[in-house]
């Protein structure tokens, strides 16, 4: 049990040294990153009848959502009000999955949001370098519109 306890605090600390560390872009994948494992947890449960694990999912994955919309710009990026428009609609859709035990609108709210998080991280990605030690002649990594 100790060496579990171990583990735990190591990896516990692992978790806040990559939140502390991480870009505005890094967190933001991060975000839709557990958003997405939120939804799918809380389907495998909604689908197993384990109500108890399928609420707490859709409950941090509701949180998720409210800080991506608490986080959003909306006077920077002329998009936002359409991203905002989303992140409601995807909200409610998850209060009545949980309250309806709906895992189709727990579907419904992962397959609207897995093309936004691929769409974040490929954002996060295109301003970086391609590669930091490319092997002899691999080719470089594209980022968003094929510049690397």
């Amino acid at each position: 049990m100790l060496q579990m306890n171990g583990y735990q605090a190591k990896r516990s600390q692992y978790v806040q040294d990559a939140v502390l560390s991480a870009t505005p872009a890094g967190l933001l994948t991060m975000l839709y990153d557990r958003l997405l494992l939120d939804l799918a947890r809380a389907g495998a449960a909604q689908e197993a009848g384990d109500w108890n694990v399928a609420s707490q999912n859709l409950l941090h994955a509701q949180d998720i959502v409210g800080e991506l919309m608490s986080s959003l710009r909306t006077d920077v990026w002329d998009g936002a009000a359409g991203l905002m428009s989303l992140y409601t609609y995807v909200r409610q859709t998850l209060m009545e999955a949980n309250t309806r035990r709906d895992c189709a609108k727990t579907a419904e709210c992962a397959e609207i949001l897995e093309p936004l998080r691929q769409a974040w991280h490929e954002a996060a990605w295109a301003g970086r370098p391609a590669a930091v030690a490319q092997d002899q002649g691999a080719p470089r990594a594209l980022g968003v519109l094929g510049v690397g």
